[in-house]
């Protein structure tokens, strides 16, 4: 079970990542075998396919099937490279079933649940230019081998890995393939997949809610699900702009890469009964407004946005148990002639 252990251990890093704002992306692509007793539900083998950090495909040994996890990948799954990438992921299953079976001699371990995990994909900063590619093996959560991408080199952190450091590092051709893929053909299949998600996004306007807390006097004007980030909310009193007693929220963002921000009225019922006030939202070229009135308003208790950053917590802790096992340091692969297939077929595929 220790290789579980260790997984559970990032759990808390995981939740903050999707909140961090950045020009940076990352594409990156996780296989997780695990062979002995495993807990219901926890198949054998799964890979999980992420760009910045959320879920865009997923295959496992029991439902045998690559799914599209974003709507915008749906398009691209309908394509003759989907049917690719499926078998790419059934190959590695058959490898990962030897390969954990022979780490399990290599580190004397005769029996208990035991993973076999890689990682490895690219880094892109699209205001400077930079990028970084990895890829990383382990065993058990624990860091095994990985590839030095700008050294053009593998190191390891512990014995077991020198023979198989030492014999990759001496496929200088197989290196060199190596690096033209993170290098440049990775941050090209990252560069598609955010124009997918990018031509997809822009479709997203805001909707607009207005919630009262009872008995609370005040209001709020919510705007949710909206792409790209910049965003307008402003009231009005009878036409004119109204600024006193308002709070304008933080900018959150959404599981699904969109964007909410709320901004609050605080006025007791009978002034606004007595007096018109509108809530203005700005987005791109579209202006929504909602008139501040009895029927529009929304108890948030019964809104499915009003709890948006609460909710979307939730669900980033259920997809950190998912994939959590991307942040581990991944895979090695014993006999050579199956690892050096196993990165051909991978690398050139894109995935």
């Amino acid at each position: 079970m220790h290789g579980f252990l260790s997984i559970m251990k990032f759990i808390i890093f995981f939740i903050y990542v999707p909140f961090v704002y950045s020009e940076s992306h990352t594409f990156m692509t996780t296989y997780t075998g695990i062979n002995g007793q495993t807990t219901e539900g926890i198949p054998e083998f799964s890979a999980v396919t992420t760009l910045d950090g959320r879920q865009i495909d997923y295959y496992d040994s029991e439902i045998k099937k690559l799914i599209p996890k974003q709507d915008w990948m749906k398009e691209f799954a309908s394509g003759d490279r989907w049917k690719e990438y499926t078998e790419i992921r059934e190959r590695v299953q058959q490898t990962n079933i030897i390969n954990i079976t022979v780490l399990m001699e290599q580190f004397n371990h005769s029996h208990g649940v035991h993973t076999y995990q890689r990682m490895h994909g690219c880094d892109w900063d699209n205001e400077t230019g930079y990028s970084r590619g990895f890829d990383q093996y382990g065993y058990d959560g624990g860091d095994f081998i990985l590839l030095d991408v700008e050294q053009l080199r593998y190191i390891t952190p512990v014995p077991q890995g020198i023979i198989t450091a030492v014999k990759w590092n001496n496929n200088t051709a197989q290196l060199e393939f190596l690096k033209q893929y993170y290098q440049r053909d990775c941050v090209d299949w990252l560069k598609y997949f955010l124009t997918l998600r990018k031509v997809d996004l822009e479709r997203r306007a805001p909707e607009v809610s207005l919630l009262k807390k009872e008995p609370s006097s005040q209001v709020e004007c919510h705007a949710t699900g909206f792409y790209p980030s910049a965003v307008t909310i402003t009231w009005l009193r009878n036409g004119e702009e109204h600024d006193e007693d308002v709070d304008l929220g933080e900018l959150l963002p959404n599981e699904d890469g969109t964007f909410q921000k709320t901004s609050t009225l605080y006025i007791l019922p009978d002034e606004w009964k007595k007096n018109q006030y509108v809530c203005v939202v700005e987005h791109k070229e579209r202006t929504i407004q909602k008139i501040l009135t009895e029927d529009e308003i929304k108890s948030n208790t019964n809104s499915v946005h009003c709890c948006g950053s609460t909710e979307a917590v939730i669900r980033l802790v259920l997809s950190a148990l998912v994939g959590v096992a991307s942040v581990i340091l991944l895979v090695y692969d014993i006999r050579s002639r199956r690892a050096e297939q196993d990165q051909a077929q991978i690398h050139t595929s894109g995935t």
